[in-house]
């Protein structure tokens, strides 16, 4: 089914101005067949396959139905809002930043504002344990996610090189390759190609070309602030308007408080809060899709005389081994102008230090970016790493038309000491804010070593000068983990939860291992595999 630019607006501004009325006119909440918490990279899948299979899904979302014509602007500090800015407590040897770079809020979640970077793992991320003696195996494959993986890029048109020489797929990308390409990325592949490192533009789901009623992208820039034209793909402007043409409700503006669950331990719906009132939503199925801070905070938040230690927690795994990707800049100056304001931000990528090589002193490896950079970004990033401030952060943005950046994508190993607890403190709904905690294994820190000197070298190669190093992570991942072993797991393959049959978990939360390269391709593809999975259990009526 076809969705035009015009419907896509449409249907946002129906939303917008009917979803409150909508609550308020219900007497008593209808049933549904599938409670989606989260309306990002996994829930907009899950809403639009389920609906197509003609069940009856609402999705309750915490965040605004976001109109990109209107809601959308060409400015890095007014779009912030587009990630999750509540509060939450950091702590760890490394505390992680979070906010608009590795969370999302609204409707579309992080999709409204990620790159576009469109990565599949590798087979060697599913197992390395067996393979690199480190991490732990997943209970799925590579090849169990392969027809998924090519169904979502296909869906979507994910523009990509004609070749691409890492991993098991090498192409070809349902659209071509993104052109021109920035300045950034040009030089970033100069350097490579002088060190004899190969490189390739990014895949990106990003139009190349007129897609589904959405235009091609003009290279405007700000698809960290989201993409006002749609030439972006989000689940925003995708998935969400077809799940609604196809009967799905959307519940935008309300924080769910609360999964619900009978004597007999099974969900049976949730609570939500919308404009200060409580709200229950009955289903037959719950997923959670709401990320990997706000799942484990929801699950242990609706602990209960069945379930002490919170929902689906009786292995004790709700919450640990949160993951991120290290995500170090290398920002470095050159004799003649960059401007890393124009284009896409990533147009150039390599994987050449993707898999685990011995000689080099690490476990795994990671994948290397030409990223783009918005002038208030660098200066923040810069200011906190580099400890840089007043007139020399001031001399140096003067010259800000002069650098380059690469970024890191790297691979962190699980540690169950990195999680997610429940605070003291509570936020406006009386839920225990989160307390995230985290700190770099050895491993991590000598693959962020390597991975400096390898983008300190493309520089100098490029004919630049390596001038500041930033310390960032990216990616939230893990804390819910999937396995076969429900003593040392939280779900199933297909997200479904040990303890609680017919409550789900969907999304990055599930991630055994991180991979080294980004991770939202794999999220939807993950996505869709449980979709399946839930569609034939209907079908078959294998649903308590």
């Amino acid at each position: 089914m076809g969705t035009s630019r015009d419907s896509v607006t449409h249907h946002t501004d129906h939303y917008l101005n009917h979803r409150s009325s909508s609550l308020k006119q219900r007497k008593y909440q209808e049933d549904a067949d599938i409670c989606i918490v989260g309306a990002g990279a996994a829930g907009g899948v899950l809403a639009y396959e389920l609906s197509k299979a003609g069940l009856k899904v609402v999705v309750i979302e915490a965040g605004p139905f976001w109109n990109p014509q209107t809601d959308f602007a060409s400015d890095e500090l007014s779009m912030t809002h587009l990630g999750w800015q509540d509060t939450r407590i950091v702590s760890g040897g490394n505390p992680i930043k979070l906010g608009h770079n590795n969370s999302g809020r609204g409707v579309g979640g992080g999709t409204t504002h990620f790159t576009g970077v469109f990565l599949r793992f590798h087979e060697s991320d599913f197992r390395t344990k067996t393979m690199d003696g480190v991490g732990e195996d997943w209970p799925i494959t590579y090849q169990d996610l392969e027809p998924y993986y090519q169904k979502i890029e296909k869906e979507i048109a994910v523009s990509g090189p004609k070749h691409f020489p890492w991993g098991s797929f090498h192409g070809p990308y349902p659209y071509p390759e993104r052109e021109p390409l920035s300045a950034n990325a040009e030089i970033f592949r100069i350097g490579c190609e002088k060190l004899g490192i190969r490189s390739v533009v990014a895949p990106l789901a990003i139009n190349s070309a007129p897609f589904d009623g959405r235009p091609p992208c003009i290279n405007r820039g700000f698809c960290n602030q989201g993409c006002m034209p749609n030439a972006k793909f989000s689940t925003l402007v995708h998935h969400i308007p077809k799940a609604i043409q196809l009967g799905a409700e959307v519940i935008s503006d309300s924080m769910v408080t609360q999964v619900l669950v009978n004597r007999e331990g099974l969900a049976t719906g949730v609570t939500f809060v919308h404009e200060g009132k409580t709200y229950e939503q009955k289903a037959r199925i719950v997923i959670l899709a709401n990320f990997v801070i706000e799942t484990p905070r929801l699950l242990l938040n609706s602990a209960n005389a069945l379930f002490p230690d919170g929902l689906a927690n009786s292995s004790g795994w709700v919450g640990k081994s949160i993951l991120v990707h290290s995500s170090n800049d290398v920002y470095g100056k050159f004799p003649e102008e960059i401007r890393l304001y124009k284009g896409t931000p990533v147009l150039a990528t390599t994987q050449e230090f993707y898999e685990t090589d011995v000689d080099r002193g690490f476990a795994r490896g990671y994948t290397l970016h030409a990223h783009g950079s918005r002038p208030v970004e660098m200066a923040k990033g810069i200011s906190a790493s580099e400890k840089l401030w007043g007139r020399a952060l001031r001399e140096t943005m003067l010259d800000y038309n002069f650098y380059n950046r690469i970024t890191l994508v790297g691979e962190v190993l699980p540690d169950p000491a990195n999680r997610v607890e429940l605070a003291e403190d509570k936020d406006e709904y009386g839920m225990p804010l989160a307390h995230v905690s985290f700190t770099y294994g050895a491993n991590d820190l000598k693959l962020i070593d390597h991975a400096v000197s390898k983008m300190e070298d493309i520089i100098r190669a490029a004919g630049g000068t390596p001038a500041y190093v930033t310390n960032d992570t990216a990616h939230l991942m893990g804390g819910c983990r999937m396995g076969n072993d429900p003593e040392t797991s939280v779900t199933n393959s297909f997200g479904q939860t040990h303890d609680i049959p017919n409550l789900f978990i969907c999304s990055a939360s599930l991630f055994v291992t991180s991979g080294g390269g980004n991770p939202t391709n794999t999220v939807m593809a993950i996505a869709a595999r449980t979709a399946d999975y839930l569609i034939d259990r209907f079908k078959h009526q294998e649903i308590h």
